[in-house]
């Protein structure tokens, strides 16, 4: 695709939906069942609780997604809680918040991709057992499956994520209903572990049932998860650009927050009991496979009928593809890193079908990674989860509101110019500031509550690895200025020619590629030039050597002694002696090479000639010359030396 047809690649709302809001739309499949997971440790007597930490879970959602509304509007050329913090917070507390989110989005791949996964061996394929043991496999396909078609692009890979987004929120909200329906005609649901008793921890009460509860709403939590996508890509959406991507977050609330307490009733009402393994149940032997919660609450509204296996096709769908959000994020976001100089340049560029081709693999290559150090277990993977997103929440909101701060300040003359209108303008500033401030201390409470809650469950990896990441990023930077400041043109730039300009030309034996290296040679000018040679074999030396004064070739040759039969180092000693002769000289090596015609051909060769310009390139005041010579197409251009002075005879 052309750089022309960008705005091609723009998204509609209805399709940005499932682009960017795949994470937090699946999160509510698990939400609710990490809730009731962080309370079984205390038993069934704080399951009444629930209610109260999905409400303060759909609360922090609602104040998430409302503080972003400002963030699009405010910064509508995207870079989300990196631009916002370096911008207003400066520079380290945007790279903080930089190195949060790509530590996150490379956990959500990881996480996404591991319990869809596992929800589709749970529950879809009736053989789970015999596939247990090949989640890292599968996890690691669909992986490199979402890569690909990340690669084909955003509009195209959007159409096939729409399905399972659409399908899943169909589900759901045809899941209440019929549940209403059975509710209104008296109808029983009863959970598969309704019945299940749960082992109780001694002393659940005071301030171990404090902790609990912060345990549960900080595994609750894991619904936010994704929301700051969209203000990474506000320009990926279609014009108007702020406004569409702030109605879209609008409508991910809205359906997030919406399912997610629709999920809770109906996990209450039926009485699913869960807990993190099966030996924590009472009567229940140790290793039996319990079903997921949306699974359970699936299968006592609807039975084992057509709309069952549709929740559960679409809800592993979507848990696999949620993992797309991040291949958007990450991606936009390291390529606004890499141009300023914080990542490698190549994540900057957009690849044949103008998406973030280096990123996205990028992203793959790390999720793969990790899923094969914690060899795809989901309980593993999902303690490490959120910490990073909350880090950047809490340091974009504290940016918004130093913005919204400097707003006011810029509008301070306007209340007593323009009258009524600069005092509705203050006022419009001063709610979005409070909207913003009340995001940062909501999700720096929440913040407090995560790491203080699962730390030491794995947590501790994610703090280690942000400060990893940000050093890294600073010493990029670093590098690039430096090779910035060692390249700086001059103020009067001025052309000087070198001294003298040394021409060897490297040859193994006389053929055609060395005929044609040597005219090139002389069509340089040089100051001086020879031809050079390493006599590995003294034998094929002197057959090089009657072959040259045979064919009467003008131009001396050089034959430099390898006892310990190498090429490489010989050819660096006499090219550092031409150096030392002349500080201000210039030592041109000419290497003829010939291009065979396919790649296995390469093993046929041993590569001498890459080697040897390898190292001459770390050499000072050397310039190396390529002079090719295609196999199938030799060129027609070579010709028997003309004839020139008379050199001295070849120097051993």
């Amino acid at each position: 695709m052309r750089s022309e047809r960008l705005a091609e690649t723009e998204l509609p709302k209805w399709l940005a939906l499932p682009v960017f809001c795949s994470d937090p739309l699946s999160s509510v499949a698990y939400a609710t069942e990490s809730i009731l997971v962080a309370l079984a440790v205390g038993g069934l007597a704080l399951y009444h609780t629930t209610p109260y930490v999905a409400a303060g879970v759909a609360l922090t959602l609602l104040v998430v997604v409302t503080s972003y509304r400002q963030t699009v509007h405010a910064y509508p050329n995207g870079g989300g809680a990196y631009v916002v913090a370096s911008e207003n917070l400066g520079r380290t507390a945007g790279l903080a918040a930089a190195s949060a989110l790509l530590v996150d989005y490379v956990l959500t791949v990881a996480v996404s991709v591991g319990v869809g996964v596992g929800v589709g061996v749970g529950n879809i394929i009736s053989a789970a057992s015999g596939l247990a043991g090949d989640a890292l496999p599968i996890s690691l396909g669909f992986v490199a499956l979402l890569m690909l078609m990340n690669l084909r692009g955003l509009r195209e890979s959007g159409r096939i994520f729409a399905i399972p987004t659409y399908g899943f929120v169909v589900g759901i909200y045809v899941m209440f209903a019929w549940a209403a329906y059975k509710g209104i005609a008296g109808q029983p649901m009863r959970a598969e572990t309704a019945g299940y008793r749960l082992r109780e921890s001694s002393g659940t009460t005071g301030v171990l049932a404090v902790l609990l509860i912060l345990r549960a709403f900080a595994n609750g939590c894991t619904a936010l998860t994704g929301v700051e996508a969209i203000s990474n890509g506000v320009p990926a959406f279609r014009r108007p650009k702020s406004r569409n991507a702030a109605a879209t977050l609008a409508a991910m609330a809205a359906l997030a927050i919406t399912m997610f307490v629709g999920i809770t009733i109906l996990a209450l009402v039926s009485h699913v009991h869960m807990a993190e393994n099966s030996a924590d149940y009472i009567g229940l032997p140790p290793g039996t496979q319990v079903p997921t919660a949306i699974s359970q609450i699936g299968a006592a509204v609807f039975g084992r009928t057509f709309f069952f296996y549709w929740n559960t096709v679409f809800t592993a769908g979507i848990l696999i593809l949620a993992a797309n959000t991040a291949f958007n994020g990450f991606p936009a976001l390291a390529s606004i890193l890499a141009r300023d100089r914080f990542l490698p340049r190549q994540l900057y560029n957009r690849g044949d079908r103008l998406v973030f081709s280096n990123g996205v693999v990028l992203l793959a290559a790390a999720a793969g990674l990790l899923l094969i150090v914690f060899d795809a277990s989901t309980q593993s993977l999902i303690h490490l989860y959120i910490v990073g997103v909350f880090v950047s929440f809490t340091l974009s909101q504290a940016g918004m509101v130093r913005h919204w701060q400097r707003e006011l300040t810029a509008t301070g003359g306007a209340a007593g110019v323009g009258g009524s209108v600069g005092q509705a303008a203050r006022r419009r500033i001063r709610r979005s500031q409070a909207i913003n401030a009340v995001g940062a201390t909501v999700t720096a409470l929440v913040l407090v509550i995560v790491l203080a809650s699962k730390f030491l469950e794995g947590a501790w990896i994610v703090v280690v690895a942000m400060p990893l990441l940000f050093a890294l990023m600073r010493g990029i930077r670093r590098h690039y200025d430096r090779l910035a400041e060692a390249l700086r043109v001059p103020a009067a730039v001025q052309l000087t020619r070198p001294s003298r300009n040394h021409v060897i030309v490297l040859v193994s034996r006389l053929h055609l590629p060395t005929v044609r290296a040597l005219s090139y040679a002389r069509a340089l000018a040089p100051s001086d030039l020879e031809a050079v040679t390493v006599a590995v074999s003294r034998e094929e030396a002197q057959t090089l050597l009657e072959d040259w004064e045979r064919h009467g070739v003008e131009i001396p040759l050089r034959i430099l002694d390898s006892p310990f039969r190498e090429i490489t180092r010989p050819v660096l000693q006499h090219v550092r002696s031409l150096r030392r002769s002349g500080p201000r000289d210039i030592v041109t090596v000419v290497i003829p090479e010939y291009v065979v015609s396919h790649w296995w051909q390469h093993v046929l060769h041993n590569q001498s000639a890459l080697r040897i310009k390898a190292r001459l390139l770390f050499q000072p005041g050397v310039v190396v010359i390529s002079v090719p010579w295609p196999i199938d197409r030799p060129p027609v251009d070579v010709a028997a030396p003309a004839p020139a002075v008379r050199h001295p005879p070849p120097r051993p």
